[in-house]
C-alpha cells in the first residue's frame, strides 16, 4: 500500500478521539473539525516513522492547535465575562448515533462545557487532556510551556471549578426526562409552586442570545428562575423533546425553524442547570437532521 494512504488510514483510526478532544477544548463542532484537519496536515508533513506513540503525539498536537485557537479567541473577546453557550450536539430522544456517541463519550453535558469556557486556555488544556483523556502531565507541560508541577496545579484548579459548578447529572435518563416534563407542565399551567419544587434551590439558568442580545442572561436561584420560567408556558406547543449532549433537553421550533435549544442538568431528580442557546445565527448552523421539526404541535414528553 502507498505510504501516504497507509498514514491516512492510521490517522482515521485516531480521528474520533481527536475530534472528542477538540470538542471539549473548543466547545464548537466546526472548530473541532478544523483542528483535527490541521492536525492531519501537520502529521502529513512529519516523518511519522520517527513518532514512537502516534496516538499520544496526535493528541498533544491537536491540544496545541486548540490552545492556539483558545488564546486567539481570548484576545478577540471584548468582555472577558461574556457568556457563551458551546455548540450543543442534538440527537433524537430515542438515542445517539455512533458518531455522536464517540464525540460525547464520558457524558460531556452542556453545563460542563459552559464551565470549561470559564477556564483559562492552559487550565482547560491541562484538565481536558489529563482528566478526560489520561494524558500524563509530563506530556502536557511542554504544550503549555510550563513545568510538570505547574501543569498538575492548573488541572487541579480547573477540577475544583468543574466539580463545584458542573456536578454529574443523574445517570437515569428516564428520571431526567421526568423532571424536564414536570418543568414544562408547571410552566404551561403557570404553577409557580410546582416550578420551584422541580428546581434545585441553587439552580442556574444561562441563556446565550448572541452578541449584544437581550436574551443573554444568567439567573440564579429557584424562585428567580421559576419567575422567568412561567413565560416558557407559551412555548409548550412548540417544544420538541431531544437529547442535548446525551441528556434530556428540548428544541423549541416553529414552522420547522429552531428558536432555541434548552439543555437541562438534572441531579437527584431536581433541575440544577438550564443552558439555553437562542442565538439565531448559531441556531441556523446546527445539525438538527435527527429531529422532525415539522411534526405536530403537541409532542409527547412536554407534560
Amino acid at each position: 500500500m502507498d505510504e501516504s494512504l497507509l498514514l491516512a488510514e492510521r490517522f482515521e483510526e485516531h480521528r474520533p478521539r481527536l475530534r472528542a478532544v477538540a470538542y471539549r477544548m473548543l466547545g464548537s463542532v466546526s472548530e473541532a473539525d478544523d483542528a483535527v484537519q490541521d492536525t492531519w496536515l501537520r502529521l502529513s508533513r512529519t516523518d511519522a516513522d520517527s513518532v514512537e506513540n502516534l496516538g499520544g503525539w496526535l493528541t498533544t498536537v491537536v491540544g496545541r492547535v486548540c490552545l492556539n485557537v483558545l488564546r486567539s479567541r481570548e484576545q478577540r473577546r471584548e468582555d472577558p465575562l461574556e457568556l457563551r453557550i458551546p455548540d450543543p450536539v442534538i440527537s433524537h430522544e430515542d438515542g445517539i448515533d455512533p458518531e455522536q456517541e464517540a464525540l460525547l463519550a464520558d457524558s460531556v453535558g452542556l453545563a460542563l462545557l459552559v464551565v470549561l469556557e470559564t477556564l483559562s486556555p492552559a487550565e482547560r488544556l491541562a484538565f481536558v487532556l489529563h482528566d478526560m483523556f489520561a494524558v500524563p502531565f509530563d506530556e502536557i507541560a511542554p504544550v503549555i510551556e510550563k513545568s510538570t508541577a505547574a501543569a498538575r496545579q492548573l488541572a487541579s484548579r480547573a477540577r475544583r471549578r468543574v466539580q463545584g459548578q458542573a456536578p454529574a447529572p443523574d445517570p437515569d435518563l428516564a428520571r431526567q426526562r421526568e423532571a424536564v416534563a414536570a418543568f414544562f407542565a408547571a410552566a404551561r399551567d403557570g404553577d409557580f409552586g410546582a416550578l420551584v419544587a422541580v428546581l434545585d434551590p441553587d439552580v442556574v439558568l444561562r441563556s446565550d442570545g448572541g452578541a449584544g442580545a437581550s436574551l443573554t442572561v444568567v439567573l440564579n436561584g429557584a424562585r428567580t428562575v421559576a419567575s422567568q420560567a412561567v413565560t416558557f408556558g407559551q412555548l409548550s406547543p412548540f417544544v420538541r423533546p431531544a437529547l442535548v449532549n446525551g441528556a434530556a433537553g428540548v428544541v423549541v421550533a416553529t414552522d420547522g425553524r429552531p428558536l432555541s435549544v434548552m439543555a437541562f442538568t438534572v441531579t437527584g431528580g431536581k433541575i440544577l442547570a438550564i443552558d439555553v442557546l437562542a442565538d439565531p445565527e448559531r441556531l441556523r448552523k446546527l445539525d438538527l437532521t435527527a429531529l422532525d421539526l415539522a411534526e405536530g404541535d403537541s409532542p409527547e414528553g412536554t407534560g
